[in-house]
């Protein structure tokens, strides 16, 4: 019997030996990650020390730098000169967030397949016909002929890699020995690179197509209609009605017709190359901001708020820092892999942003003269294309796979196969292949006094379009919609464009002294949360449709009421969970269900949310049964018409829906085209309710408090690598949800809450949800979770001067020039 047991634990042993020393999948062999030498064993990281000092010396460096760090982990970086200024910068950040730029550019460039092998080559193949390459190298031409930034690229690249330089295999990230590779030296064009990814996070989207297809299954006057070019319902657009627009207006395009017909201009049979189904618009993502004139604010200063709405994950999208240089001491947050404070505060001005959603991404139909894809028909005459091979490495494959990206002059073609075989090519144009230099705007905002400092780094910015928020020490308060827009007529790219049109073109810009803006505006106040940018006596065109108004309704009916307010006043109106959507039309729809005798269950729902406040609190039952009710109601109604139909359709839009069921009961929309019956609107309304309660009761039982808003929501902050569970944040008991100011879903959020009081010295506030660090095995990682998700935020320490003291400051780095 002993001799059989050991014979077993040998065998077991060399078994696991061999196991652990083979990869799985494309994970490496868990041998080495499991070595308590080289393992993740040694990604265990202290708290900094009160009084430590670190030194650092590296050729690289012109003089010294000196980094403070605080009690959460941000680092305050003092230096003579702008070079060494964003080598610290690079230094501290890969410090903290190396993996989490890696990926992001690898992202971005198409490269992922490198280190994860075959599973994500189609992403890569995606992002390298999305011309994503193609736009970092233009913007990154422009960047490296302007002394500013082409210092900021050299210093902030040299900083990363002397801290790469300084690794041993033990040190690196946990995700490297995870994954199996090592880190690469930073290049500068991966900040362009950083910068297209968040570019196509935030313009990367269209429904041209879809909208094309309604057109041609339902014809102008019923898309016209369904689809308005402004809400039907409410609004309160960025820009206050009445603004006058003092400019002399541009002559617009005269429009085109529609193209209409799937087959058109393409009638060559080959192998498609897709762009990939585009990702549907996220509610919520794009941001809260605003902005308190002196005469609501209790200190007799503007106050100003910013929560930009993104995907939540851990480690955040933002880091935290201070920059004090020559010509700058400014606070805020930055996005690892790009110099300078892209949301922050000096000591004279403050600033934030929201997406403003604008129509910058179109698809153009392109007619080719042969499978070759050498010519295509434009302005009457065949034009050359121009072609890119991007090779994909892939582990694990010993040769790259070849991928051909065929330019127009619109930009990058991709192709689908229609229901007859044919082969339809289409070009995407869109403004992340636009060259230019926004990192100027962030530079010159970093070191802004006043106002008109504001608008002239404006005038640099490209895009993707934002909302810039501001307020300053001299009392002024203003917001821009501002970005590089296209100069269109009505309309133009609401459905897909004709490529051989030159008329469909962009041919010119808006320009920027043009852009919608306002400057201390009689109400007292600015905001944004993604709604309309202005209302349509606007004579341009931007977009034809932005986020439901919701939000900002809110928002500007709080912010008329204030009076006296403080941080802690816009602090709340960030955790606000009203819900006007509710306030809108569950009376409408409670008054129906006054008619249907339900069952017990049914009643009891009915009477949670008739006693309901319309707040989407945590503990809410009454969120959790109208949240789910609105989304089956808006399924049965448009399900029959826009869903699972030969061609894929645009849905109408949730305020055109509520407009309806408020003021067209009669409306055709509401009988169920798959039944022999005809359903009414109180029909549809009996029935979405009644699944709604059945499905909630079969997910969580009977109504209880495990009806509860947070257990539904399931918020949770998910790991970069989306794989690894332990790493994630668990289930967070927040309120909100995505038409609610507080707009926290399963997914998204508030990913950087950030308010300041201007005054003689800048009093801020501001927290995001982890921490600092990258590294699950540090106490920086989950540090400020906790708070964030009470809705608290941490007073930002605000530092003058290297000598400055304050009880909160720990260790310090000291760069010396070697």
């Amino acid at each position: 019997m002993k001799l059989i047991k050991a014979i077993l634990s040998v065998g077991l042993a060399g078994s696991l030996f061999f196991v652990l020393s083979r990869p799985l999948g494309p994970a490496p062999a868990l041998g080495n990650f499991l070595s308590p030498f080289t393992g993740f064993w040694q990604n265990w990281e202290r708290s900094y020390q009160k009084g430590e000092q670190v030194h650092i010396s590296s050729d690289s460096l012109r003089e010294q730098v000196v980094v403070r760090y605080d009690d959460m982990g941000v680092p305050h970086i003092f230096a003579n000169n702008d070079f060494d200024l964003f080598f610290a910068q690079g230094y501290v950040t890969a410090k903290d967030r190396l993996w989490q730029m890696d990926l992001q550019t690898r992202a971005a460039s198409g490269r992922l397949s490198e280190v994860l092998g075959p599973a994500t080559v189609k992403l890569d193949e995606k992002n390298r016909r999305m011309g994503m390459n193609f736009g970092a190298e233009s913007n990154f031409k422009v960047a490296m002929s302007d002394p500013r930034s082409r210092e900021a690229l050299l210093g902030y690249a040299a900083g990363i890699n002397a801290y790469i330089d300084q690794l041993s295999p033990k040190e690196y990230p946990v995700e490297y020995k995870l994954l199996g590779y090592a880190p690469e030296h930073w290049k500068p064009i991966y900040t362009m690179y950083m910068l297209e990814q968040m570019t196509l996070t935030l313009a990367g989207r269209s429904d041209d197509l879809k909208m094309s297809n309604v057109l041609k299954t339902y014809g102008k006057e019923v898309l016209e209609n369904l689809f308005p070019d402004y809400p039907m319902f409410q609004e309160s657009p960025i820009i206050p009605v009445g603004t006058p627009w003092d400019f002399k207006r541009l002559p617009t395009p005269i429009p085109t017709p529609q193209l209409t017909e799937a087959d058109t201009l393409a009638e060559i049979r080959a192998e498609a190359q897709p762009l990939g189904a585009m990702e549907p618009k996220i509610e919520g993502v794009g941001s809260n901001n605003w902005a308190i004139g002196a005469e609501k604010s209790l200190t007799g200063y503007p106050i100003l708020a910013n929560d930009p709405h993104l995907e939540l994950t851990l480690p955040s999208i933002w880091y935290q820092v201070q920059l004090h240089g020559p010509t700058m001491n400014v606070y805020g947050v930055s996005l690892p892999g790009v110099p300078s404070v892209i949301i922050g505060f000096n000591k004279d001005v403050a600033w934030g942003v929201t997406n403003v959603d604008a129509d910058v991404f179109d698809y153009y139909k392109i007619r080719f003269k042969d499978a070759t894809q050498s010519l295509y028909w434009h302005d009457n005459q065949w034009k050359q294309t121009v072609t890119r091979e991007e090779p994909i490495a892939v582990k694990g494959e010993s040769e790259p796979r070849m991928l051909k990206v065929v330019y127009t002059h619109h930009g990058p073609v991709f192709s689908e196969n229609d229901s007859l075989g044919n082969t339809n090519y289409f070009a995407t144009r869109w403004i992340g292949r636009e060259a230019g230099n926004s990192f100027l705007t962030f530079y010159e905002l970093n070191a802004a006094k006043n106002y008109d400092d504001y608008r002239s780094a404006l005038s640099h910015y490209v895009g993707p379009g934002q909302n810039f928020i501001f307020a300053d020490n001299h009392k002024d308060i203003a917001i821009t919609v501002n970005g590089k827009f296209p100069l269109k007529y009505k309309d133009q790219g609401k459905f897909v464009l004709d490529g051989t049109n030159p008329t469909d073109d962009w041919n010119d810009w808006i320009p920027f002294e043009q852009n919608p803006y306002v400057k201390n505006p009689p109400r007292g106040f600015v905001s944004s949360a993604n709604q309309s940018s202005t209302d349509p006596s606007y004579p341009y065109y931007i977009n034809w449709e932005f986020a439901p108004s919701e939000r900002g309704i809110r928002i500007n009916e709080r912010l008329q009421m204030m009076r006296g307010a403080t941080a802690d006043s816009l602090r709340m109106l960030q955790n606000d969970n009203y819900s006007v959507l509710a306030r809108s039309i569950l009376p409408r729809l409670l008054s129906v269900l006054k008619n249907h005798p339900g069952t017990s269950s049914q009643k009891a729902a009915e009477n949670t949310l008739a006693s309901w406040d319309y707040i989407n609190s945590a503990e809410s039952l009454g969120a959790t049964i109208f949240e789910n009710w609105i989304v089956q109601l808006q399924a049965a109604i448009w399900e029959d018409e826009f869903r699972n139909q030969p061609l894929p359709l645009r849905s109408p839009s949730r305020d055109r829906t509520i407009y309806m069921l408020l003021n067209e009961p009669e409306a055709p929309w509401f009988d169920d085209k798959r039944t022999p019956d005809v359903e009414s609107m109180e029909d549809i309304v009996i029935r979405s309710y009644i699944a709604t309660i059945n499905d909630l009761t079969k997910r969580y039982g009977a109504l209880s408090p495990a009806w509860a808003w947070w257990k539904v929501k399931g918020t949770e902050i998910r790991h970069l690598s989306r794989q690894i569970k332990p790493f994630n944040s668990g289930a967070l008991q927040t309120g909100g949800g995505s038409s609610i100011v507080n707009a926290i879903t399963s997914t998204h959020g508030p990913s950087w809450r950030m308010v300041v009081e201007l005054g003689p010295k800048p009093v801020a506030y501001g927290i995001y949800p982890g921490g600092q660090s990258g590294n699950p095995g540090s106490p920086y990682y989950l540090n400020l979770l906790e708070k964030w998700e009470h809705g608290e935020l941490n007073r930002l320490l605000f530092l003058e001067s290297e000598q400055q003291q304050d009880e909160r400051l720990t260790e310090s780095i000291i760069f010396n020039k070697k």
